[in-house]
């Protein structure tokens, strides 16, 4: 039972829906995935049990579709068919996470999400604008965590499960525990998850030297001291805690009315970023000290279900939720007593009503959005010594606000058995003001203000060939508002850069094109594949820029050349994607595949194309699995491509410390590989026992754009015991 929808299981539950699953993705209702003109993955929580992912980000990267990209462990930005960040959307239980301080550059904000209470996944490939809105460009990541149950009887249900896990690379200590507690009427489900990561190794075979952690720095009676690292495998400052809390009640007074109140509580300790740390300058360490500040996120969601057949709808959905999402930063340059630190908090209203109605030949899906963000920003220098503090220049104008409201309309119906057509239009505006305090920094303005409408839309086909296959097509706009952090953003984005405010900002527009299919040839050989196409106009970039007449400028004691976010460039996206599984015997197949994505950008002051950042090289996959009754087990390869320095992005290049140097001193990122086995057992009585060894020939790669080196060979155990 998914949101109070049952959903349909292939027998052998792979992380790719059969054909004639049922899924609820793309329009936020079941479907029959044969008849969505949209490519959409799948993952459900027997997978999770089975592949033992340490965060949502990894559970992610066990699908060619999705990269991942790290800066340090406590991280994980999902690339996206050549867009991430704040092109991509994160959705949980139906509330956007994407928010007015999403940056552009990777985010770790997805590990927020407890992957031991997702229920299923989907992950929708490309555009999903007209039903999700702005950043949707990519694709949409939609999280369905678990709903509780009701009893079937007079008898109270009362289920449980508790994990406890360990894993090697980086000595992972995971507790686990959910309990759902059901009558006929009222239900209700909790849960804890509490993980602590030490400090992570990576492997000790390929791979450059330079990525070696050969030093860190270390307070010793008070003064900054470059120390030699005894195990250079052991990437210092890397470990990191996290804790998450979900709780939800349910309450079904009728078969036609479902309400459900939830709590969710995030919550990551200190978590140190790498990449910054392994800067230099003048032959040492750049900074002393560099991490995030503890990130919260508080979501409180009222959730109003309605099943019964009107003039107006057949199911109609109202979703009421608060957010209140906290980070900071704080760092010391080397042998510096001054401390610099940032914090944010934005508390963010969503209300969300979504209805769907039943026709002759088909059905036609209607709704509004509502966001609302307020963003509060500080920050001071601190005096380590003293403790004496002052104020400095915020990363973002203080009391800023972000809001938008969107009208959306979808059509799909069945022109003949084996055509389905899909259609639909949003109508979005948004509004965004900001007042800057000019005390720090001498602004050509005091105030901004944005206010935008968008009109997007889409056509699709879904054809069936014949009992077992489809072919589908694709055509949609999708955009992008600007948000807070575009508009207003002060900070270092990279040495010697300073990203300063910029309220001359546009919308951004994708046009994208797929053609895909989808056919088993035989009852146990199935192809899938495609080719996509997007353009992305008016894109926001980070150019040169002048302030006041300047190029450059002091901030926090250093001259910093000026950048800004613009509309400066287009981009354009292309990629393949094709997959091949094999049904050996009832319980034994094997599934290979993989994906070629290539991107290009403007850059307007050279007026020539470049790389796009986020597209990454050749992912591919091949993977054996054994499914029985009680026992799982899967051997997985996984590979990736390099990118040479001459295709290396402009961006990555101006960030060396990450990647390995060719022969003439060049940045450039090495293709990689690597072979892991897992398996699991269940026993009578619940307890499932899962173990598996990652990276078996202990590789040291660092994946592209990463800024910390991949894990070595991971052996991974944990003991389930459900009730």
């Amino acid at each position: 039972m998914i949101n109070g929808v049952t959903a349909q299981h292939s027998r052998h539950d792979s992380a790719y829906s059969d054909m004639d699953t049922v899924v609820i993705s793309f329009n936020q209702w079941e479907q029959k995935r044969n008849e969505v003109p949209n490519r959409i993955l799948k993952v459900d929580l027997r997978d999770n049990i089975l592949r033992n992912p340490q965060t949502t980000a990894d559970m992610l990267s066990q699908s060619a579709n999705v990269f991942i990209q790290k800066s340090q462990q406590a991280g994980g930005s999902p690339m996206i068919r050549g867009f991430a960040a704040n092109r991509v959307l994160i959705v949980s239980d139906g509330v956007r996470m994407n928010n007015a301080i999403f940056r552009s550059g990777n985010l770790q904000n997805i590990i927020s999400i407890d992957p031991q209470v997702v229920e299923n996944a989907e992950v929708i490939l490309g555009p999903g604008t007209i039903l999700y809105g702005s950043d949707a460009i990519g694709g949409v990541m939609d999280f369905h965590t678990i709903t509780p149950r009701f009893s079937s009887n007079d008898t109270t249900l009362v289920k449980g499960h508790v994990l406890l896990r360990h894993a090697t690379a980086n000595r992972e200590r995971t507790l686990h525990a959910h309990l759902n507690m059901g009558g006929k009427v009222w239900s209700w489900f909790g849960s804890v998850s509490l993980s602590d990561f030490d400090d992570l190794r990576m492997g000790s075979y390929g791979g450059q030297d330079r990525y070696l952690s050969s030093r860190f720095v270390s307070v010793i009676s008070g003064r900054d001291s470059v120390i030699k690292n005894r195990d250079p495998r052991i990437q210092r400052y890397t470990g990191y805690r996290q804790f998450n809390t979900l709780h939800k009640v349910r309450f079904k007074p009728n078969r036609f009315t479902d309400l459900q109140y939830s709590y969710t509580l995030a919550l990551t300790g200190d978590a140190p970023r790498y990449d910054r740390l392994i800067q230099n300058r003048q032959g040492l360490p750049r900074f002393a000290e560099w991490n995030y500040a503890p990130m919260v996120w508080q979501m409180h969601r009222l959730q109003w279900l309605h099943n019964k057949k009107t003039n107006w709808y057949d199911r109609s959905r109202i979703i009421v939720a608060l957010q209140d999402y906290r980070e900071g930063r704080y760092d010391r340059n080397l042998n510096s007593s001054i401390r610099n630190r940032t914090d944010e908090q934005l508390l963010g209203w969503h209300l969300h009503w979504d209805n769907l109605k039943d026709l002759r030949k088909g059905s036609i899906h209607y709704g509004i959005e509502w966001v609302h963000d307020r963003v509060r920003s500080t920050a001071f220098s601190e005096e380590i010594r003293s403790g004496l503090k002052k104020p400095q220049q915020s990363r973002y104008p203080d009391g800023s606000l972000a809001m938008t409201t969107g009208w959306y309309i979808s059509y799909k119906r069945s022109v003949k058995e084996r055509f389905f057509l899909s259609s639909g239009l949003r109508l979005n505006h948004g509004l965004l003001e900001a007042r800057f305090d000019t005390a720090f920094l001498r602004l050509p303005f005091t105030q901004a203000r944005i206010s935008a409408g968008t009109l997007t839309g889409n056509l699709g086909m879904s054809i069936l060939t014949g009992a077992s296959g489809s072919v589908h097509l694709n055509m949609s706009t999708g955009f992008r508002m600007p948000n807070i952090d575009d508009l207003g953003k002060t900070f270092e984005s990279t040495p010697g850069r300073l990203t300063v405010p910029n309220s001359g900002l546009r919308p951004e527009y994708a046009y994208h094109a797929e053609i895909g299919f989808d056919q088993r040839l035989t009852k146990r050989i199935r192809l899938e594949g495609g080719v996509f196409l997007t353009w992305l106009d008016d894109a926001i970039v980070r150019r040169p820029f002048t302030f006041n007449g300047f190029d450059s400028m002091l901030f926090q004691g250093n001259r910093l050349a000026i950048e800004a976010l613009r509309n400066a460039a287009f981009a354009l996206v292309r990629g393949v994607e094709c997959s091949a599984s094999f049904q050996i015997l009832s319980s034994l197949s094997v599934r290979t595949g993989g994906i070629l994505t290539r991107g290009w950008e403007t850059d307007d002051v050279k007026d020539n194309q470049v790389p796009l950042r986020h597209a990454p090289p050749l992912q591919g996959f091949a993977e054996i699995k054994y499914n029985a009754k009680k026992f799982r087990a899967e051997l997985v390869w996984n590979a990736n491509g390099g990118i040479e320095s001459s295709e290396m992005p402009p961006t990555e290049l101006a960030k060396p410390e990450i990647y390995a140097l060719d022969a003439y001193g060049k940045p450039f990122s090495p293709g990689w590989h690597t072979l892991g086995f897992r398996c699991a057992y269940t026993f009578a009585k619940g307890l499932t026992i899962t173990t598996g060894c990652e990276n078996i020939s202990d590789q040291r790669y660092r994946s592209y754009s990463s800024g910390i080196a991949a894990p070595g060979r991971n052996f991974i155990v944990s003991l389930r015991y459900g009730f």
